[in-house]
C-alpha cells in the first residue's frame, strides 16, 4: 500500500476524509486511500489530486504556505506536496521512521542515560513489528519546522522542511507510550494531544515539553490555543476542559451531551467551534467558557474542519466533505 500510488476514483469526493486544511484560497482534504480533494471555490467543488504516491489512510494535513503542506498517515507515511496539493512526495514510512528512533534511543543510551531500558525496548519493538504505526497529526511552525505524532507515542521533528527527520520521543515525557493524536503551535509553544488525558507543552518551539497535569484520564483527541493564557481541549464522550493559565488549573465545560468530539478551530472572529460524531456542530462566543449548538443537520462521523477566507467552514467527514455557509454558523439555537 506504501508502495502502491492513489488511483483515480470516481467516488472520491463522498469518500471517507480525515482531516482538512487551507492552502492560501485552496482547500485540501486527505482520507482512505491516499485520496486528497482539492476545491478552489471554497468547498462547493472538488477534484482529486493528480499524483499522490500512496494508497493508505491518510490522517492529517496541514499547510504552511498557499503552496507548501505536508500530510500524514498509517504504515508511518509523511507527505509533502510544493504545488498546492496537485502532487505530493514520499518522505518517510514506517520502516524509516522506527529506525530512527531506535537509533535516537541507542545513542542517548551510549551517552551514559540509563533510564532508557523500557524506551529501548519499545524502539526494538516498533522494528519488529514493522511499519504498521499510523501518524495521526502533523503541524509545521513555517516551510522548513515542523512536528509529527502518532501511535505509540511515536513523534518526529525536521528543519528542513522534511528533508530529514529527528525522533522528538526523547524531549516528551511520554514513558508509557501513550497515542498522540494532534499537535498544535502559536508563536513558541507547541501543544500535544493524546489519549489517558496527556497533554504536553513546549514553550521554546519544540526543544523541550513538559506534561501538563489534567484532571481527565481519558482520550484527548485535539487541544486548542485560544490566545496566550487559554487552553481547551476536547475529546472523548463530550469532555472539553478549558484552561485560563496555560494549563495549571483546568475547569470542566458542559457540552450538553456525551458524545465524543473529533475536532475543533479557533475562527476566523475569534469565536470557536467544535464538532462531533453525531454531526453536531458547537459554537462558544466567550472563549470557550460556554458552548451552543449550531443550528442544522449535519453529516455524522465529522472528523475535522476548517475555515475560508469567505469564512464558510468545510466539515470533513466519513461522507466527504461538506460546505457549511457563515450564516448558518450564526444562526445558533437558543
Amino acid at each position: 500500500m506504501v508502495e502502491t500510488p492513489a488511483a483515480a476514483d470516481v467516488r472520491a469526493q463522498t469518500s471517507p476524509q480525515l482531516s482538512v486544511a487551507i492552502a492560501g484560497e485552496r482547500l485540501v482534504g486527505v482520507g482512505v486511500r491516499g485520496i486528497v480533494l482539492l476545491s478552489d471555490d471554497g468547498g462547493r467543488v472538488w477534484r482529486q489530486a493528480k499524483s499522490v504516491p500512496v494508497s493508505v489512510a491518510l490522517t492529517d494535513v496541514h499547510f504552511a504556505t498557499p503552496t507548501e503542506g505536508w500530510a500524514v498517515g498509517h504504515s508511518g507515511v509523511i507527505l509533502r506536496t510544493r504545488d498546492g496539493g496537485e502532487t505530493w512526495q514520499l518522505l518517510m514510512e514506517g520502516r524509516r521512521a522506527a529506525q530512527l528512533i531506535l537509533d535516537d534511543v541507542q545513542a542517548r543510551t551510549g551517552a551514559g542515560d540509563t533510564s532508557l531500558g523500557r524506551a529501548l525496548l519499545d524502539a526494538e519493538r516498533l522494528i519488529e513489528e514493522g511499519p504498521d504505526k499510523p501518524f495521526l497529526g502533523v503541524r509545521f511552525v513555517d516551510a522548513r519546522r515542523g512536528f509529527a505524532v502518532g501511535a505509540y507515542g511515536i513523534a518526529l521533528m525536521t528543519e528542513d522542511g522534511g528533508e530529514t527527520w529527528q525522533s522528538l520521543m526523547g524531549r516528551i515525557p511520554n514513558p508509557r507510550g501513550v497515542h498522540l493524536y494532534s499537535i498544535q503551535q502559536r508563536d513558541a509553544d507547541v501543544l500535544i494531544a493524546g489519549e489517558q488525558g496527556a497533554l504536553f507543552r513546549s514553550e521554546d518551539g519544540g526543544q523541550r515539553f513538559v506534561e501538563l497535569e489534567t484532571p481527565y484520564p481519558g482520550t484527548f483527541f485535539g487541544v486548542l490555543i485560544i490566545d496566550s493564557d487559554t487552553l481547551l481541549a476536547y475529546g472523548l464522550r463530550g469532555n472539553a476542559w478549558r484552561s485560563a493559565d496555560r494549563g495549571a488549573n483546568w475547569e470542566q465545560i458542559d457540552l450538553g451531551q456525551p458524545v465524543t468530539v473529533t475536532s475543533g478551530k479557533v475562527l476566523l472572529d475569534r469565536s470557536i467551534l467544535l464538532a462531533d460524531e453525531s454531526g453536531r456542530l458547537m459554537r462558544s462566543s466567550d472563549a470557550g467558557r460556554s458552548f451552543k449548538p449550531v443550528e442544522g443537520s449535519f453529516p455524522t462521523g465529522l472528523t475535522g474542519l476548517a475555515q475560508g477566507s469567505d469564512k464558510a467552514v468545510v466539515l470533513s467527514g466519513v461522507r466527504g466533505l461538506t460546505r457549511v455557509d457563515p450564516a448558518q454558523l450564526v444562526a445558533e439555537s437558543r
